[in-house]
């Protein structure tokens, strides 16, 4: 392990520690930042180990950020990140250094930027793509009102992956003549850039057919000056072959294009900074970092060490789970279906690793897409297969389709086309956090026409869904599972096909009917053993199938007993419960229905039986909705009293 790449445990008296604000780095001797730098490295690598995040990201733009604010005044300069899993640089230099260990913990800090938390996030994000049209928006209300304060994004190469990202870039230059956008540029998002984007950008990087490369190096560096200049020609000679490129798209564009430059040089950032801030036109300043920078581990597993969970420091091993994940699950199953039927196509936005995919790359790579950070595009080429004879998975996590939704209406249930859509992290997503919880799949997906949607309660009945989504050719099918293991029940070596609209019975009762979709399967179970210690007969029901409902096992058990409860993992607005109690009020029975679910707000981070004690989604909780509609009294018992 080299020394740069090496963890370095805290001293006593850190630099670090006396930075409360930027107005402190501000005032900072310039020859203690790369002192400062190495601070922050070990600062995230420490508390990173011990709950999880973003180190890989973050590791890359420790320089960038310092520069960013030794230069610029936040919070009235605006410093907008794209997505803003990179923003814990940003948050430790802006007032939440002592609470930095709290991060992604149960009303601890956010692991994205929110305009709630510090009046230094001028943005909240956490989906890729929103940085520029943001930005653009801030500039021109600034020119508006006759403002001077400075807008820059700080956007990685996959947000150029992105539609939003050159919608935003068509409008610049025609709406404002000061924004500056920095390009960083690691070749990374989660998993390797892919597609020409990426291949255009490292041109740009690796082009030498300049001859004048000395003269335009040299005058660049003439123009920010310094005494760091023969340093930066010399970068420039040894790996970064041209530093100013006329004929860029981003000038085509209306962007001045400077770079690439040295994205971990703080001096010539500052430098550069300086320079820029001063332009009277947009401009573009394109960076090369090194995702991971200071931490071996994170070098050699880029995509490993995006996000993660606790690690150990000196080696960067994680703690493997027990059993598969679902991601892993479907990632191998869907593999094993493609080895027999090569009309399989898997498809994914930029998430091998968190779908699960590569498992199906590695055997099947004629049949893997990944598209980039392009979920619309994903969904239209999705379309475009299906209409010649081809079953495409798109794979995609919950929050993240909701990008495509027109697709998902105009061109794939419209044409009724057999698009298979795999909702990854459906459900709470835990310390990730609002921008990233599945709770509103069910909602936006079951009133669209032709659509068939389902959830499994457990790993055998997930691979037994796969394989009848494998098998239906009747339109788009859809199926949302949770973010990591199940209950770890093992699939059969041979799938079976499933009605499509068929419940499971699993118990009957004459008084209390309790109906878990998914993964909440397991807290009806628990409801049912409070239920049945107080003598109170409970019917059990997994309902597989959001859409279409099982009416006529529902209709049963509705006119037989007292109540039914639902459980889902999806907001109560417009949710599975919903979907019951509309179709009992069409069927005129007049059954009262207990919904149990998340409220109509956003949810914020935590673990997730935190987050479902706070929100009363318990089993004893959901006894105590219950209890109330029992009709028979037990006097004997007040806790079940009528």
């Amino acid at each position: 392990m080299k020394k740069s790449d090496s963890f370095e445990a805290p001293s006593e008296a850190r630099i670090l520690d006396t930075i409360d604000s930027p107005s402190d780095l501000k005032r900072l001797e310039e020859g203690k930042l790369p002192q400062l730098a190495q601070e922050i490295r070990d600062e995230l690598i420490t508390v990173l180990s011990q709950v999880g995040g973003h180190l890989g990201p973050n590791l890359g733009v420790v320089e960038l950020t310092i520069a960013l604010h030794r230069v610029f005044s936040t919070p009235k300069d605006k410093l907008v990140f794209d997505v803003s899993h990179q923003g814990y640089v940003h948050k430790l230099l802006t007032g939440r250094r002592v609470r930095f260990n709290t991060i992604r913990q149960y009303q601890g800090l956010n692991g994205f930027l929110l305009r709630t938390e510090s009046n230094h996030d001028c943005y909240g994000a956490g989906h890729a793509g929103t940085s520029l049209s943001a930005a653009l928006g801030m500039a021109v209300a600034r020119d508006r009102r006759g403002g001077r304060e400075n807008v820059v994004v700080v956007a990685g190469d996959a947000a150029f992956t992105c539609g939003t990202s050159y919608e935003a870039l068509n409008n610049v230059a025609d709406n404002t003549k000061r924004l500056i956008v920095v390009l960083n540029d690691n070749e990374w998002s989660i998993a390797k850039n892919v597609g020409a984007i990426a291949n255009y950008l490292n041109k740009l990087v690796t082009n030498d057919a300049y001859s004048h490369l000395h003269e335009k190096a040299a005058k660049f560096v003439e123009m920010i000056g310094g005494r760091f200049a023969q340093q930066f020609v010399h970068k420039v000679e040894e790996g970064v072959k041209h530093l100013v490129l006329p004929s860029v798209i981003f000038e085509d564009l209306g962007l001045r294009y400077y770079g690439p430059i040295d994205g971990h040089d703080i001096p010539l950032l500052i430098q550069t900074f300086e320079f820029l801030k001063r332009q009277n036109e947009p401009v573009l300043l394109h960076i090369i970092t090194q995702k991971g920078k200071g931490y071996a581990p994170a070098i050699a597993k880029p995509d490993k060490f995006h996000g993660l969970g606790k690690f150990k420091l000196e080696t960067g091993e994680t703690t493997a789970a027990p059993t598969p994940t679902y991601s892993e699950l479907f990632g191998q199953t869907l593999a094993k279906f493609a080895d027999q039927n090569n009309r399989i196509i898997a498809i994914t936005a930029a998430m091998p690793s968190g779908t699960g995919l590569f498992h199906f790359a590695a055997q099947h790579p004629q049949q893997y897409f990944d598209v980039g950070i392009a979920e619309e595009h994903a969904a239209l080429f999705a379309s475009g297969l299906a209409t010649e004879g081809f079953k495409p998975f798109l794979a995609i996590y919950s929050t993240f389709l909701q990008r495509a939704y027109d697709m998902l209406i105009h061109d794939i249930a419209l044409q009724n086309l057999n698009v298979a859509l795999c909702m990854d992290r459906a459900g709470l997503s835990g310390d990730d956090g609002p921008t990233h919880h599945g709770l509103f799949d069910i909602g936006y997906l079951r009133h669209i026409p032709n659509m068939v949607h389902m959830q499994p309660k457990d790993e055998e009945e997930f691979v037994d869904m796969l394989w009848t989504m494998v098998n239906y050719h009747q339109g788009p099918i859809a199926i949302r599972y949770p973010r990591g293991t199940g209950t770890g029940a093992k699939p059969k070596p041979q799938p079976k096909l499933l009605e499509i609209g068929k419940a499971e019975v699993v118990q009957h009762g004459r008084e209390v009917a309790l109906v878990g979709l998914g993964n909440m399967f397991a807290l009806a179970q628990e409801t049912a053993k409070l239920l049945a210690a107080e003598g109170i007969s409970v019917a059990l029901i997994n309902p597989r199938w959001i859409k279409p409902l099982d009416v006529g096992t529902l209709e049963f058990f509705a006119r037989g007993v007292d109540v039914i409860c639902t459980f889902e993992d999806h907001v109560l607005h417009n949710g599975f419960g919903c979907a019951v109690m509309e179709h009992l009020s069409e069927a005129r029975i007049t059954t009262p229905v207990v919904r149990i679910g998340w409220p109509d707000q956003f949810i914020e981070h935590g673990t997730i039986p935190a987050l479902r004690k706070k929100h009363g989604i318990t089993a004893e909780a959901a006894f105590e909705k219950i209890r109330p509609f029992l009709k028979v009294a037990r006097a004997a018992n007040p806790r079940t009293a009528a």
